[in-house]
């Protein structure tokens, strides 16, 4: 234990150098803001043996806690609120930006894991999900770097691009907010990027994003059950997934007190910030660079392709009358 004291520290301190980040400048989310403090960590020649065990601890350990605490955002009760149509369309998309981006990743002969490690963070929840399946295919955090680099890249690069693109497409708070939802990766970013055009399109937009959190679990649980029947004989579900599915059921059925919801947030943010800051240490822009411009393509095309769709099941739902978008 002592050993991994100096890493979890090192990823404590990350976490508190963020969130002022985030403090100065709100567009830049804390979590996307502790992967790059953990890049710039292992990109400074000092000593990082001793900090490794304590960073793979919160890089695993933490990330799974976090997981857990993440359903305590998701009430079905305002999943179910969206209708059948924009929850259809949501699945969809999920679905098809998967396997669109898995198939490009072994198109693009991408090693290891790295096709279904891109394909969950870019089709439901950025590096959360890159963690989840993670936790099914045993990756290590090295096979976990490029795609959380990536996601990263991504999602901070949509919070600038797609409010300069709201006016061009004319699109409304409420479908602004729909098409950020559906689109963007990470929580936070969607967050960062919907509130520009104000209260109504960030109410839609992560009532959307926690829609397609809910998919993480049967989506992993699927993907282990494929790998079990071909030999790879992981956890069919993991232990924080089902964590993860009794907090979704617990915030919708018990009356659970605003403040304790408050809470799990808060811890959340925190777990996940360290474990975000242990992931992106394991980045090593280097060994990123050389690996040349595959993965930055199965990237860019996976994110044009979820952009596309989103938008197209916005003017869709918008054209069928769907309350939200009204």
């Amino acid at each position: 234990m002592t050993k991994q004291l100096p890493g979890l520290g090192l990823a404590l301190l990350g976490f508190v150098l963020a969130s002022l980040v985030h403090w100065l400048v709100p567009a830049v989310p804390t979590l996307t803001a502790c992967v790059v403090l953990g890049i710039v960590f292992t990109a400074i020649p000092w000593p990082t043996d001793v900090a490794r065990p304590g960073l793979a601890v919160a890089a695993r350990r933490l990330l799974r806690l976090g997981i857990v605490l993440l359903g305590f955002r998701l009430s079905l009760t305002d999943i179910a609120g969206l209708g059948w149509l924009v929850l259809g369309l949501i699945v969809v998309i999920v679905v098809a930006t998967f396997f669109l981006t898995y198939g490009l990743g072994r198109a693009f002969r991408l090693p290891g894991d790295q096709p279904l490690l891109i394909a969950a963070g870019f089709s439901i929840c950025g590096a959360s999900a890159i963690g989840a399946m993670a936790g099914v295919t045993r990756s290590k955090d090295a096979e976990q770097a490029t795609p959380v680099a990536l996601v990263t890249l991504c999602g901070t690069l949509a919070i600038a691009l797609l409010p300069a693109l709201q006016p061009v497409l004319g699109l409304d708070a409420e479908q602004f907010g729909m098409w950020t939802g559906a689109s963007v990766h990470d929580v936070g970013q969607v967050v960062a990027t919907a509130q520009v055009a104000g209260a109504s399109a960030l109410a839609i937009a992560v009532v959307v994003k926690l829609t397609r959190v809910a998919l993480l679990a049967p989506l992993v649980a699927i993907t282990g059950a494929v790998l079990r029947r071909e030999g790879e004989r992981p956890a069919v579900v993991p232990l924080f997934l089902v964590g993860f599915l009794a907090a979704v059921v617990a915030r919708t059925v018990l009356p659970l007190p605003d403040e304790f919801v408050a809470a799990t947030e808060d811890v959340q943010l925190l777990l996940l910030g360290m474990a975000l800051f242990g992931l992106g240490a394991a980045i090593r822009v280097g060994r990123l660079v050389r690996t040349g411009g595959r993965p930055l393509a199965v990237a860019g095309l996976s994110w044009f392709a979820i952009a596309t769709m989103s938008l197209g099941a916005v003017w869709l739902a918008t054209a069928a009358g769907v309350p939200a978008l009204g």
